[in-house]
């Protein structure tokens, strides 16, 4: 019976436990499994893919315009929600990072959304590099 106890215990405190928001180095692995082909190991836009494309692809390090990080803007484009803009086309979905538990993340207006973590993770990491 203490068994049964201890155990229920532990299964109340994991699922009460606080979902953290991923941090860059999380992000930096998909980073560079998924986006380094075209945007570079560094996010300067400048991969061994981007010669060949038109439009080249984009900057990362550039996204924060006034100091302040477009969170919602860079998950939709990522996610392939808002594409509103981008030239071309080349930019493929990422829904793969879609899947799996979701955190937490104010996206700048205040509101915790539910977010894919893999998702998250990248913004994580896009965020750290920012110039």
């Amino acid at each position: 019976m203490k068994k049964v106890a201890t155990l229920a215990l532990f299964a109340v405190a994991t699922a009460c436990a606080p979902v953290s928001m991923p941090e860059a180095p999380e992000g930096k692995a998909l980073f560079t499994e998924n986006c380094a082909q075209c945007h570079g190991a560094s996010g300067t836009g400048n991969g061994p893919w981007a010669a060949s494309l038109s439009p080249r692809p984009a900057d990362l390090t550039r996204l924060s315009k006034g100091g302040v990080f477009p969170r919602a803007r860079v998950l939709s484009v990522i996610d392939g929600y808002d594409r509103t803009g981008l030239p071309g086309h080349e930019m493929p979905e990422f829904g793969l990072l879609l899947r799996g538990d979701t955190v937490p993340v104010d996206v700048g207006d205040g509101v915790l959304t539910p977010t894919p973590r893999p998702l998250a993770a990248l913004l994580a990491y896009l965020e750290s590099i920012q110039n």
